[in-house]
């Protein structure tokens, strides 16, 4: 039996045997993710972050991510639920920083750009993180947290 530390000092047993259950309520998570991203790419009033960050069926992912929390606890699907919740709260934080950094620069103008680059860049890392998530559950491996 391999193990993993995804905490410092809390190993997970790599092996441990998962309910199929818990796996399939994992995908729909990701799913609804993913589905915000590309509300996101395909509407012309909001970008992937508020998509993401603002949809509901994002929020609803993050909702059952805390709601089954318990359910996962030392399973190498503890390290996609948090994951999941990091890259929501991430891109929230992230997000109201750069509208912070950007507003008082909008007056020169400068701050549209400033603004345009940093969500961009926020899309294109939330994007990452959905992919390579999924992609990770789908190979039946844990995050890296």
């Amino acid at each position: 039996m391999t193990t993993q530390t995804l905490n410092p000092g809390t190993p997970v047993a790599r092996t441990a045997a998962v309910d199929q259950s818990v796996i399939n309520y994992t995908h729909v998570i990701y799913g609804l993710h993913a589905f915000a991203v590309v509300m996101g790419l395909l509407t012309t009033a909001t970008t992937v972050v508020g998509g993401f960050i603002f949809s509901l069926p994002s929020i609803a992912a993050v909702i059952m991510n805390y709601a089954r929390r318990s359910d996962v606890r030392g399973t190498w699907l503890e390290s996609h639920f948090t994951w999941q919740i990091r890259t929501f709260w991430y891109a929230l934080l992230w997000a109201a920083s750069i509208t912070v950094f950007s507003l008082p620069l909008m007056f020169v103008l400068v701050g549209f750009v400033t603004w345009c680059i940093g969500v961009l860049a926020l899309g294109v890392w939330i994007i990452y993180r959905v992919a390579r998530g999924w992609n990770a559950l789908n190979d039946r491996r844990p995050m890296y947290v």
